[in-house]
Order: C-alpha cells, then structure tokens, then sequence
C-alpha cells in the first residue's frame, strides 16, 4: 500500500482537474480489475471477480481530488488572483509555494508583509480576495504566456517521512483512500466487489451521485481522511480522533447518520481481529455515505477513515500504524460472507 499512496501523493488532481491521478490509477488497476470505464465527469469505477459471486453488490469509494485553487484573474502587474477549490483555511496559505496549470509553473501566495499593515489588519484573517500568487513576472503580458484563467493551482509540497511511523504530506484526503482500494484491488478476494475513485468530492461530494446511479450499490463503504486535532492545548471531543489510536469507524457525519448495523460489524470486526480502532468524538465534515444512502432505492453505507492532522493543508501528517488498521479492516469487511452483511 505504501508504494501507491507514496506515488499518489506526489501527484496533483485539485477539485475538477483530478486527471493525473486517474491515469495512474488506471494504470495500476488494469492488471487486476476485471472490469474498468469511467463516467462523464470523470469518476473511475473498476470490478475485480472474487472467488465467490454475491447476490448483492459491494463497492468502496475513495475521492481523487484535493483541495486547492484556480485562477480567477492575471493583474496589470503580474500578479495572480484566485478563488478556493474546496474547504481552505485562508491562514494556513499565506507564504506557502503553489504550482500552477498543466505545466507547473512556480509560484508563491503573498500578503502585504507585516510592516506595512496595521495593528487591526494583524489582528484578523485575511480574506482570500487580499491574497495572490506571485509566479515573478512583472507584467501582464508575461505572467499571460505562461497561465491563463481558469488554470488550477496545487501546493507544492513533498512527502517527507517524520518518524519512524508518522509521514507528512498534501492530500492524504484522499489519496490514502485510493491507496487502499488499489492494495485490495491487488489482492485475491472472497467476494465480488467494485472500487468507485470519484472526482469532486471536495466541492460538494458531487460524483458521488452519478457513481450510485451508475453501480447501484447495495453496500458502500467509503474510505476516507478525517480530522485529527490532539493537539497540545486539545481536550476531550475537541480531539476529534488522534494519531496512533487506530482506524476512525464513523457512526455519522454533517451530511447522514451511517448504517447502524454496518457501524457495529466493523467495530466487531475490529475487536475481533485485533485491529485497533477509534471512534470520533465530534461530528466533523461529509462524507459520500449520504448521497449512497439517498440514491436510487439506498444502500447500506458507512465511512472508514485515517486521522489526520493538519487536514486540507499543504503538511498533513498521519500514522502508518492507523493505515495499516484502515486497511486491514477494510479487508475484513469485504471478504464478509453475505449473511453476516445482512445480520
């Protein structure tokens, strides 16, 4: 797993332009998929035979996409202005470097810098309108020949091992996720089972509503990065989840309460299995459960996910050790006979 998540995540795919991961997925799926096609909007939804046939269907769902940013406009003097793909917190840009259009011009976001601001400007957020991204052109005209509008615009940033077993990173929501389904998809498997790797998650979990109508599962369980917040001044719920601490099982989100039978079997299955396991402590974020759950008749859909500190910035950092029970707990699940699905 950690080979593909290692390679997915020197990639770029901001909200809408997810391109790039999904020629590599392609690529890494096609010796084990069975079956492969892609949607209008550009999901890919691939089938891998297990040794047994299930009378209903099983799919995972990780998202391609990251957050970032696209280009809103080229200024008079070279700068650019730009707009958010996705949830950013404005203070977590400001000086970082960025990488911009298709062939990855450098660039960094600036602010006026603090010797030139007053005491009340210090003293809030800036908005997104005061910021730009500076690619070092000095006109227009030079700045034109090298982006355009419309452009997307991705953080530059390396993964960069930590520890032993703590990683840093850009989008590990939700490369992690795609690493996972790729590892699984690279496995023999008991049963059955479709792998969706949507686009456009992160602008309102939108592919998810073609990826149901076009599968039309009957179990959907979404791999996906959640919010870690153990940090030094954090107390109880306002942790969320925590590195170290296992595979977070989610019983809802903003967006939907998730299955509660589903909920328990992958705690059992937990314990069961020895695999370590968490459960968030507050009610953070969405997920695609929700639009599974509404589409066409339902389905039975429940979320798996990796804590993650940092989440929606260019340094995430996460825990092998919490990959490895999201992964080995997602195997579990799948390889499920049928009538334990249904218990």
């Amino acid at each position: 797993m950690m080979n593909y998540l290692y390679d997915l995540l020197s990639l770029h795919g901001v909200a809408g332009d997810e391109g790039e991961v999904r020629e590599y997925i392609k690529k890494a799926a096609a010796p084990f998929a069975d079956e492969m096609h892609e949607d209008v909007i550009g999901s890919l939804f691939v089938f891998k035979k297990g040794k047994q046939r299930r009378k209903k269907k099983m799919l995972l769902s990780s998202h391609m996409d990251e957050v970032g940013m696209i280009v809103r406009e080229i200024c008079d003097d070279g700068y650019l202005k730009f707009d958010f793909a996705g949830g950013v917190d404005t203070r977590i840009v400001l000086g970082k470097r960025v990488l911009v259009g298709k062939n990855k011009i450098p660039g960094v976001i600036g602010l006026r810098p603090i010797h030139l601001t007053t005491k009340e400007e210090r003293e809030k957020t800036p908005k997104v309108t005061e910021l730009t991204i500076d690619i070092g052109c000095e006109k227009k005209a030079a700045a034109e020949k090298l982006v355009s509008l419309g452009d997307y615009v991705a953080f530059d940033s390396k993964v960069v091992k930590l520890s032993e077993n703590r990683i840093k990173g850009c989008a590990f929501d939700d490369r992690f996720g795609c690493a996972v389904s790729l590892k699984l998809l690279s496995e023999e498997l008991e049963y059955d089972t479709w792998f969706a790797f949507t686009v456009q998650e992160e602008v309102g979990v939108r592919a998810a509503f073609s990826a149901a109508h076009s599968i039309k599962p009957d179990f959907a369980l979404i791999l996906e990065a959640t919010t870690a917040g153990d940090l030094p001044d954090s107390e109880g719920a306002d942790k969320v989840t925590k590195l170290s601490g296992g595979a977070a099982i989610g019983y809802m989100d903003c967006g939907t309460i998730y299955d509660k039978k589903l909920f328990a079997k992958l705690r059992t299955l937990a314990e069961e299995n020895g695999i370590p396991w968490q459960m968030k402590s507050r009610v953070t974020g969405g997920t695609e459960a929700g639009t599974f759950q509404r589409a066409n008749s339902g389905a039975h859909s429940t979320s798996l996910s990796l804590p993650t500190r940092y989440i929606h910035s260019p340094s995430c950092v996460a825990d092998v050790r919490d990959m490895e029970a999201v992964l080995n707990l997602a195997r579990c699940f799948i390889n499920l006979e049928e009538d334990a699905l249904n218990d």
